[in-house]
């Protein structure tokens, strides 16, 4: 689908303006976030997600607006496994309840930006190097592979380590050792200081790059379109803040979701081979986007219905 520079730009700014209305409304005075306010923001942001993408099918083509749907439901589906590692963090900086929705905002915006960089990137591999699509696939598949093993392992209670840039930024900035609200440097005795809060906001932004290593070549595997793979990223990161709140007591429950996005991404990743097959000129059935978006949403369906089965029986067994 061609978008031109206008579209691009009302794109990016129409975003900006969310992002600025979900700040002023509901993240700009620091709070504990109720799940009734977690709630309504949740579904505004799946409603402006369904609308954008009725809007590629009316303006765009059918097939642009099944791949952005498929693309954010694997996004998304991604990102809720990405907030495990965010509650680690919470926990590992002991960060007050009323400041956690600024952390997640600002850490989602970094993780955007960063996304928006390696999206760019991909593109540029993908019209320059056809091969690309092989070494995405076999990434994809070996990441399946290595999530039912990890699934399949038990390592009793999961802490979170800090990646080598945030343990850079710690040894050259030093910091206070306690929070001083919303502030993310303080002057004491004429040193300007880093806080806690600028600290976590940057292990929530550096540790999305890591989940981005395989969430953006599996949407590629979806979509070569890279304003689509752009605005499903966007969508699905920009109402992570809120699920974060409303699903945080149900993260423990999903026990199986390790296996459903392991199947999802060894799907993708195999229909990234098939497509660079067939463009290497090898005559292979390629799936399609219809197909595609039907696997996604039924892996999910069935990862979260036995999810819950499972720790229902859990607790029946430990309650007998």
């Amino acid at each position: 689908m061609e978008i031109s520079l206008d579209v691009w730009v009302l794109t990016i700014v129409g975003l900006c303006v969310l992002i600025a209305a979900d700040f002023f409304i509901g993240g700009r005075k620091p709070h504990e976030v109720s799940l009734k306010e977690a709630g309504a923001w949740t579904t505004v942001w799946i409603v402006l997600a369904g609308l954008f993408g009725l809007g590629l099918h009316l303006f765009g083509t059918s097939k642009a607006s099944g791949e952005f749907f498929a693309g954010f439901l694997t996004e998304k589906s991604l990102s809720v496994d990405n907030l495990f590692v965010f509650v680690l963090i919470m926990a590992k900086f002991a960060v007050p309840a009323a400041y956690q929705q600024r952390v997640l905002m600002v850490g989602v915006l970094i993780a955007l930006v960063l996304r928006a960089l390696f999206i760019a990137a991909g593109a540029a591999m993908i019209s320059a190097f056809s091969w690309i699509f092989f070494i995405f696939g076999a990434f994809l598949i070996w990441t399946a592979w290595k999530l039912i093993k990890e699934a399949r392992e038990d390592h009793g209670e999961e802490t979170y380590e800090e990646n080598r840039f945030l343990k850079m930024v710690e040894r050259r900035f030093p910091s206070t050792d306690r929070y001083h609200g919303t502030k993310l440097f303080v002057v004491e005795n004429g040193k300007r200081l880093m806080t806690p809060m600028l600290i976590v906001m940057l292990a929530i932004g550096s540790t999305d790059v890591l989940f981005a290593l395989d969430s953006i070549p599996a949407i590629f595997g979806l979509t070569q379109d890279p304003y689509i793979v752009f605005t499903a990223n966007a969508f699905a990161l920009m109402g992570l803040r809120q699920l974060y709140f409303l699903i945080g007591g149900l993260l423990e429950k999903l026990v199986h979701l390790s296996y459903g996005l392991s199947v999802i991404l060894g799907f993708i990743g195999v229909k990234l081979v098939l497509h660079a097959l067939h463009e290497s000129g090898v005559h292979v059935p390629e799936i399609g986007i219809a197909v595609s978006l039907g696997v996604i949403g039924a892996v999910l369906v069935v990862t979260t219905i036995t999810s819950l089965l499972a720790t229902r029986r859990i607790k029946d067994d430990a309650s007998v």
